[in-house]
């Protein structure tokens, strides 16, 4: 087998890259490390050492506060089902009206593109959307923070655009044999989407798994928050003169910086675990966005 002899450049221009793209990879992965080491030290060792990856003293002082009792198990089994029930919602709805607006014979699609477009320049604001919710009976119920982001704008335009570009000769030949739309849809539109589907269903997940300022304005009871409220909570709990649950005279509260440090954590590695079985169909997603517009 012949084998290409790389010139003098060719390797200079390897190497450089190289080294470029591991100090960019130390720059977003040591931060990681230094809040996972930081929830495990002590309150010495935080204020002695201004950064360290390896703490001397481990101490798991910090989850213990955080998981001092059953709301966070509770909080956390409700972020998963606003996660996953939610971004079904939005990809339900999100490829379904993609799908209808990348026909070109639709009857007012124009108009309805138009008044899509208007909703990414102009919002309704908070208090009109607060009252709305308020109005259809949604305060304190899981659809207040599901229904008002259904859609979102912008991902319902990008994925119309793919659909836009699948060739036509298909969505024919499927209404000679007999399929409707919805048939079309979800035979041949779908299946060659798997990586559109994984990336957008990633990025709603991920919104919903990272917000509570809905939850936080729509949801007063504290059963129904979920995660990042409650996390939250802790954090200006830990801060603050007050503690969750009964108050215990004896009990020492671990250091402020490494409660913050064990948050972060806590929060981030659900979506963590999650990533790498889908990573593959979001690259390819991402590529296709880049290649078709």
């Amino acid at each position: 087998m012949n084998t290409r002899h790389h010139t003098l450049g060719e390797k200079i221009f390897d190497i450089t890259n190289y080294l470029f793209l591991g100090f960019v990879a130390l720059c977003m992965i040591l931060p990681v490390l230094y809040i996972v080491a930081g929830s495990f030290a002590s309150d010495i060792e935080i204020g002695a050492r201004s950064f360290f990856l390896i703490p001397k003293d481990i101490t798991l002082d910090a989850y213990k506060f955080v998981f001092k009792d059953n709301a966070l198990p509770r909080s956390l089994l409700v972020s998963v089902f606003v996660t996953a029930v939610g971004t079904i919602i939005n990809l339900f709805f999100t490829f379904t009206m993609a799908y209808a607006l990348s026909r070109r014979h639709m009857v007012g699609r124009n108009v309805v593109l138009n008044m899509i477009i208007f909703t990414m320049m102009f919002s309704g604001g908070i208090i009109p959307t607060y009252l709305v919710v308020k109005g259809l009976g949604l305060l304190n119920t899981y659809w207040a923070v599901l229904l008002p982001v259904a859609i979102n704008a912008f991902n319902l335009i990008v994925v119309k655009s793919f659909f836009q570009e699948i060739p036509n000769e298909l969505i024919e030949s499927a209404r000679i044999d007999g399929s409707n739309d919805l048939g079309v849809l979800w035979r041949i539109v779908l299946p060659l989407s798997k990586p559109v589907i994984a990336t957008f269903g990633l990025f709603y997940a991920v919104a919903h798994w990272n917000d509570f300022f809905n939850a936080l304005m729509y949801i007063s009871d504290a059963k129904k928050w979920p995660l990042q409220v409650l996390l939250r909570q802790i954090v200006l709990l830990a801060t603050g003169a007050l503690e969750m649950g009964t108050y215990d005279p004896t009990y020492v509260k671990p250091p402020d910086q490494s409660i913050k440090n064990a948050v972060i954590v806590v929060g981030t590695l659900p979506i963590l675990i999650v990533y790498p079985f889908i990573q593959k169909y979001f690259a390819k997603g991402i590529l296709l966005g880049a290649v078709k517009g």
